[in-house]
């Protein structure tokens, strides 16, 4: 093993990272706005990766072009998902029995669509034009495609955090997260924030799928396996938390591609080590919300 070694596995897992980041991103925007756990989050990734591959495959549009079909067409599923169905359990009681199981059926109804309209067999997608190489990096070759993702990734973080953090949609989105009663009676539209909070959330989903298809196959129940490592990144970073989703995304993609290339018989086994340690010493995760460090 010498330096050349871990930069590259530092690169894989940093490409890994940048793709789980946009996934865990968008699941902790709607858990921390909206207090909802959308367990079919995952679902939305393999339609973005399924649209992704219509538009290429069988439309032969531009492959960028693709990727924002992709995500729109995600994150207007996500919308008409959670205007006609999620909006009516909020407020319930029983709430978060009815999310996990409204959202478990959203996987079980949109897998079986996906069969229906795609079949069961696996597709695959081609890399970009232009991006199918490697660049020579100081005697290192690194696939052009890999480096492409983790700057799409870096900028999409520099938005992000500029938009909630900087604009009054972020302000009025974390204010829902805070008190949707109160942002109502100022005049907020509270349930067409919801409906939009959700739509960009699964629409990050999507665009995640669609720049994952040319390194994956993409297949049904593509999902799921996104869904847990999301589900990691989240338990790591802290619920509802943006920069804890960054980390724990960081964390969580450094340790699969250096476990995959030393151990790869036992690189499953160290995700969910890395989750059961922070569990035992910091089961709020690692920047969790005041609520919950209260709790």
């Amino acid at each position: 093993m010498d330096l050349s070694f871990f930069i590259m596995q530092f690169l894989s897992g940093l490409t890994m990272a940048t793709l789980l980041f946009l996934v865990a991103s968008g699941l902790t925007l709607i858990f921390g706005v909206g207090k909802v756990f959308n367990f079919a989050h995952g679902s939305f990734y393999m339609i973005g990766a399924y649209l992704a591959y219509q538009a290429v495959s069988v439309w032969h549009a531009n492959f960028w072009i693709s990727v924002l079909i992709a995500a729109l067409g995600a994150g207007v599923f996500g919308m008409f998902a959670e205007a006609t169905f999620l909006r009516r359990i909020y407020g319930r009681a029983e709430e978060g029995g009815f999310q996990i199981l409204l959202t478990y059926s959203f996987i079980l109804v949109i897998d079986d669509l996906v069969k229906l309209i795609w079949g069961t067999e696996y597709k695959s997608l081609p890399r970009p034009l232009g991006f199918g190489g490697a660049v020579n990096i100081g005697g290192l070759t690194i696939p052009a495609y890999n480096l492409a993702i983790i700057a799409i990734g870096l900028v999409i973080v520099i938005l992000a955090w500029l938009i909630l953090s900087r604009t009054r949609s972020g302000r009025v989105a974390r204010a829902a997260a805070l008190d949707r009663e109160m942002l109502g009676s100022l005049g907020i539209n509270v349930p067409l924030t919801m409906t939009l909070v959700f739509g960009i959330a699964t629409a990050m989903g999507g665009f995640a799928g669609a720049l994952a298809a040319p390194l994956r196959s993409v297949s049904p129940g593509a999902g799921i396996e996104v869904i847990i490592d999301s589900l990691i990144v989240v338990v790591i970073g802290g619920m509802g938390n943006f920069w804890g989703a960054w980390l724990g995304a960081l964390i969580l993609g450094e340790v699969n591609a250096f476990a995959v290339s030393t151990v790869p018989d036992w690189a499953s086994l160290f995700n969910y080590l890395v989750m059961v340690l922070t569990l035992i010493f910091k089961p709020e995760g690692l920047f969790a919300s005041r609520e919950i460090r209260k709790v």
